[in-house]
């Protein structure tokens, strides 16, 4: 075979794009090393990206290194190898060895060298490379000046990718995409609605960009607003909206629009099921959730670390820690999430040596944690009632881990100092603080006092709460029975005339959720909005006939 005629070379090139595994892209190699080819620059360049295709930057860096006098196409070839399979930087030491070897880039060369930087964050060599570009006459390439656009805007550079912008005579779609994610990363959603606007066609690209701007603004209405009217929606498109319901606690929205999505037929990805499956555990939605865990079965997704500890979250909050625990231990590999999401499992359930032990376990592995872990690391140790315990841990956050603890780390070290009784510790902690404390901490030492009866210190923590939230009646409740319980009639009378000169009055009762066939209902103290509200009440006075029949008889001491 004469191996060297064009129609050859074009065939082994055609065969190394078709090429979808290792094995076949290596069969080629070892062909071309039979026939002495290896050093023809326009075959290398191709075997070199059909390895980055099959994700084997080895085998591109060993036929690399095997080529005398490689030019610029290998070159480009094996720094978009590097690029494409997450070794940027390489790809950045390979471009100096080119200039260094006195071989002149090719826009595709800056394209790839961008993208590089901009993946690696390194504004000082693109601003380099752009240099490079203007130097070599090659600014008004449309592929290198979208590049250039892409790259200022992830920096945040939005006057720099604007001026690129500006100065390009051809824009593709993903130039348009990069100026609207641009202007949306600096909150100016305003000029990126205008861009958007602008834009002569758009693609499904610049749609989720505008609509993520809006989300990540918290702007629900908007995106909502967009996402209707869009005219073609990927699984991006209907991701980006279930996620910006979920982000503002919008849950049961996001389970709906979910079911809607599946009814157009389009496909969910993996972060959509990890979002939605922890939809049903903020709900604490369990049939919905076995529902979620058996559509990722039945789909053969992967059961990677995001969705496995979307699914131990939500077996937790559901109260099966049992099946969190399964999925847990079935996982191949665990990050930092999924042993959060186990541990705050078993230490919400009770099981704070379990919770510390699995923490401990952790650690032996050599994963890092984070203040996240620590609340739950705390809660545990608060909920069994845990000292020392929590003492030790608490310190160990800074002298091992040098994790600064944040207000949540204090709420959960006062509360357990409270629960023990060890009142006048807490407030020492409290004064000791380095931030201000808030009311979730001042409510915390109220509920110790009245727990275990210290009318001094909550007075203390009533001062500071009236300060910190001047319309807000429950504290006032909790003193009000503390002095009630303690006969100090004249301070109750005190503090209801306090409380009506201030025109403090509870206002929003607290609620509760149940699921009934897949359907959540809501419930507040003595509403009558639900539309079987007649009959509920109805089998409540039926109850209580039925507890006074046995004796019952309601504690009205605390009740204001």
């Amino acid at each position: 075979m004469q191996w060297h005629t064009r129609s050859t070379v074009k065939y082994i090139a055609d065969q190394l794009k078709r090429c979808a595994s290792l094995k076949e892209v290596e069969s080629w190699y070892g062909l071309l090393f039979k026939t002495n080819t290896t050093q023809d620059c326009f075959l290398m360049n191709q075997y070199i990206t059909a390895c980055s295709n099959v994700h084997s930057l080895d085998s591109a860096i060993f036929a690399f290194s095997q080529v005398h006098n490689p030019n610029v196409f290998v070159y480009n070839a094996i720094i978009g190898a590097f690029l494409n399979l997450f070794r940027p930087l390489e790809g950045l030491r390979y471009y100096v060895d080119m200039l260094r070897n006195g071989l002149t880039p090719t826009s595709y060369t800056f394209s790839a060298l961008i993208k590089s930087c901009r993946v690696l964050s390194v504004v000082g060599f693109g601003e380099t490379v752009h240099g490079q570009v203007l130097k070599n006459g090659l600014a008004l390439h449309v592929h290198v000046q979208t590049s250039l656009v892409d790259f200022y805007s992830s920096l945040g550079k939005v006057i720099q990718s604007r001026k690129m912008f500006d100065e390009m005579t051809e824009r593709d779609g993903f130039a348009w995409s990069s100026m609207i994610s641009a202007y949306a990363r600096a909150g100016d959603l305003d000029s990126a609605r205008s861009v958007f606007d602008e834009m002569p066609e758009k693609n499904n690209a610049s749609w989720n960009t505008i609509i993520h701007g809006y989300v990540e603004a918290g702007n629900v209405e908007s995106a909502d607003e967009l996402f209707q009217i869009m005219p073609k929606r990927d699984v991006i498109s209907w991701t980006t909206m279930i996620n910006c319901y979920s982000k503002h606690k919008l849950y049961r929205e996001a389970l709906e629009l979910f079911d809607e999505m599946k009814r157009t037929g389009t496909r969910p990805d993996g972060v959509t099921m990890a979002t939605v499956i922890s939809a049903c555990a903020h709900l604490g939605v369990l049939e919905q959730g076995k529902e979620m865990h058996l559509y990722v079965m039945q789909n053969r997704f992967k059961i990677d670390v995001h969705i496995g500890s979307a699914l131990i979250d939500m077996y937790a909050k559901c109260g099966v820690l049992e099946r969190a625990l399964v999925v847990f231990y079935k996982l191949e590999d665990k990050n930092l999430f999924c042993w959060s999401s186990v541990i705050d499992g078993l230490a919400v359930h009770g099981y704070a040596e379990e919770a510390l032990a699995m923490f401990d376990k952790m650690d032996k592995e050599k994963i890092e944690p984070n203040r996240v872990i620590f609340v739950s690391v705390l809660a545990a140790c608060t909920h069994a009632g845990l000292v020392e315990e929590g003492n030790r841990r608490f310190l160990e956050m800074t002298s091992k881990y040098s994790i600064l603890p944040e207000i949540e780390h204090y709420g959960c070290m006062v509360d357990l100092l409270c629960r023990v009784g060890l009142i006048e510790e807490a407030l020492v902690l409290i004064r000791s603080m380095r931030m201000q404390p808030n009311p979730v901490i001042w409510g915390a030492l109220l509920g110790g006092c009245k727990l275990h009866k210290n009318l001094d210190i909550a007075r203390v923590a009533v001062d500071r709460l009236m300060i910190l939230e001047t319309d807000s009646s429950g504290y006032f409740t909790l003193l009000i029975n503390m002095y009630a319980e303690a006969n100090r009639w004249a301070d109750v009378a005190r503090i209801r005339a306090m409380m009506k000169e201030r025109g403090v009055e509870k206002i929003l009762p607290g609620s509760s959720w149940i699921e009934v066939e897949k359907k959540m209902h809501q419930f507040a103290a003595c509403d009558n909005y639900h539309p079987a509200s007649q009959e509920i009440y109805l089998v409540l006075d039926v109850l209580d006939s039925q507890l006074k029949l046995i004796g019952y008889a309601p504690d009205f001491d605390f009740v204001m």
